[in-house]
């Protein structure tokens, strides 16, 4: 689903802006930033283990032509082997539309519009141009060799392990404030730690799982469209004054 559509319904918070609140919700399609690495979480139609290893093969070939002890390469040796599955960057581009994932509850939930999002809650964040949801699994990573995290599910559906935990300080998510994704399966953070791609995706940083946290695990909402938060929020700031 293209992300412009989505300016025409109801009930939109900002695009922009920020509210008094200033929580997240449900419903919102966001880009999210790695403050370490200053890189958007990203996803494309590029597969681990496919376009990547090839070209991957291709580069360390080159590297030994010339030589008589030219090696037999392959995904294993290369330490590339992958799931198959759709993969996840960071870039730096701030204008790529294939950043932005929608905020949704957790698999077989429905997490209404405009709910805030609480501290501690398990949710799924679907890539808004491919519909698949971020995703990780006992897969090794390409470059890093930590935990692979992939995009996965048609259409928005996928299955348990698409779940991520918002791990953050106080009782809500809010927008300027530093969070965390636990993976709720596998108990790895959603980090960068700077290993860069070349072809096909040139530039682009690896994303993966780390069991420790650290600096490279942290998160940050920057653009996006923001639902306006739920009537129940508002109740609760409102008894919180008197």
């Amino acid at each position: 689903m293209a992300v412009v559509p989505l300016l025409l319904l109801g009930g939109l918070w900002s695009a922009v802006g920020a509210s008094s609140l200033g929580v997240v919700t449900c419903g919102s399609v966001v880009k999210l930033l790695n403050t370490r690495h200053n890189v958007r979480l990203h996803s494309h139609d590029v597969r681990y283990g496919s376009e990547m290893e090839f070209c991957q093969l291709l580069r360390l070939g080159l590297e030994f032509l010339g030589s008589s002890d030219l090696p037999t390469l392959t995904s294993q040796s290369a330490g590339i082997d992958g799931s198959g599955q759709q993969s996840v960057t960071g870039v730096t581009s701030v204008d790529d539309s294939n950043s932005y994932w929608r905020i949704r509850g957790k698999s077989a939930t429905v997490c209404e519009r405009g709910t805030p999002i609480k501290c501690g809650q398990p949710i799924r964040l679907t890539h808004v141009n491919t519909g698949r949801n971020l995703h990780s699994h006992h897969f090794t990573s390409p470059l890093s060799g930590n935990q692979e995290v992939s995009a996965f599910g048609e259409e928005g559906e996928g299955d348990y392990l698409d779940d991520w935990t918002v791990l953050c300080n106080g009782p809500y998510w809010v927008r300027d404030g530093e969070v965390r994704f636990k993976h709720s399966s596998t108990e790895v953070l959603l980090s960068v730690t700077g290993e860069q791609y070349g072809r096909p995706i040139s530039g682009q940083k690896e994303v993966h799982g780390m069991a420790q946290p650290s600096q490279n695990n942290y998160w940050k909402a920057m653009e996006g469209i923001f639902m306006k938060p739920s009537e129940l929020l508002k109740a609760e700031a409102h008894h919180a004054e008197l």
